[in-house]
């Protein structure tokens, strides 16, 4: 099943086309990307649900469990591993 993209605009005027629901607009991630964080390291569709779910902070991912983490919308198993490397860094687990 072959999904059409459909022209979409975002709040600052950049065009893009998306298949999805999703409103991120790729021009606009790529200008808000944190640098120097561990934010930065992941992609845009799990940073964007990190950030949305008001984790910004390794200290406050430490305070989740990876399950939970995981059932947010956006995050993949992927990320998993970038998190933990991030945590471990600092001192830092998931909750258990």
């Amino acid at each position: 099943m072959t999904r059409v993209k459909r022209l979409k605009v975002c709040e600052k005027g950049h065009k893009y086309y998306k298949s999805s629901e999703c409103t991120s607009c790729p021009t606009c991630d790529k200008e808000n990307k944190p640098k120097n964080v561990f934010l930065s390291k992941l992609s845009s569709p799990a940073r964007n649900a990190l950030v949305h779910a008001g984790i910004d902070t390794l200290d406050i991912l430490s305070k989740y469990t990876e399950k939970e983490i995981l059932k947010i919308h956006g995050i993949g198993p992927a990320s998993l591993p970038i998190m933990r490397s991030s945590l471990k860094e600092i001192g830092l687990s998931f909750k258990v």
